[in-house]
């Protein structure tokens, strides 16, 4: 199996989407995941491409150079006191002048009418440019697991769907491999790759939580999560390698980082036959 991975904007935050993608192309990524949705986060770097058209010029022109395709986009989140239909110019330069197919979405409100409702306009935007719309669950979002995104799932009438399964969240948050089962296997576009510690923080201990999900995951085989037997399940998708490591990162630089993202985890997949 020829496993194809991409680098997620996440592991490299601090580079600019050009960036992201010459560094993708030195390392030998086959697609790179951009972030390019105003996260409107402190000390979260802003890489909107349809506001920033030099930006988009020299991200389009990383793309030609390097080969590098953009494989998605993120991140489209269902918040309380935002519309997504303010998404929609992100998902329109990403579809029209980037030629990305998938676009990464997850659930911040408690209210469940309005998940529904936003999440349904949302499928609908994506579908006039020909995206699909992956939501993921984040152990400490509002959707915790894997049911409880499929009962979002279940609910749409769209076909251009998905789940998108994160290796750490999918440990933490107690989800079994065999619970993928259920899901059709269309639904799977996506995963992001990375490992992290077999203990897992109570639900409640949010900043441990986030502080491993933004600055301290592991290369695969490092940590204590069952990667094989969930990806084992799944069918051959594109391995996103999503994997922040803040003092990794400033030791060696994003693109060593980068690099050794990519070959530990090419390592993992031969070691386990994946």
């Amino acid at each position: 199996m020829s496993r194809k991975f991409s680098l997620a904007h996440l592991t490299v935050l601090g580079c600019r989407p050009p960036e992201v993608i010459y560094i993708a192309g030195m390392a030998g990524y086959d697609y790179a995941s951009l972030r390019p949705i105003p996260m409107r986060l402190p000390g979260e770097p802003n890489y909107d491409l349809s506001e920033d058209m030099q930006l988009l010029r020299q991200t389009k022109q990383a793309m030609r150079d390097t080969g590098v395709k953009i494989h998605d986009i993120e991140l489209a989140r269902i918040l309380d006191d935002v519309d997504v239909s303010e998404y929609e110019p992100n998902i329109a330069v990403a579809a029209g002048e980037l030629d990305c197919r998938h676009l990464l979405s997850s659930v911040w409100t408690a209210d469940k009418a309005r998940c529904m409702d936003q999440f349904a306009k949302l499928v609908d935007i994506a579908a006039k440019y020909g995206m699909t719309v992956n939501l993921e669950f984040v152990t400490w979002s509002a959707l915790y697991n894997l049911e409880e995104v499929m009962e979002v799932l279940n609910a749409q009438k769209g076909k251009n769907i998905g789940v998108m399964i994160d290796m750490l969240h999918f440990h933490r948050s107690r989800v079994k491999p065999e619970e993928l089962d259920a899901v059709p296997k269309e639904w799977f576009n996506f995963v992001h790759l990375n490992d992290g510690p077999k203990e897992i923080p109570d639900r409640g201990d949010v900043k441990e939580l986030i502080h491993t999900g933004r600055d301290a995951r592991l290369y695969p085989g490092e940590g204590g999560i069952d990667i094989a037997g969930i990806m084992s399940r799944l069918p051959d998708v594109v391995c996103s390698v999503e994997l922040p490591h803040t003092e990794r990162s400033r030791v060696m630089g994003y693109a060593e980082h980068a690099r050794r993202c990519l070959a530990y985890s090419k390592k993992y997949f031969e070691e386990h036959n994946l």
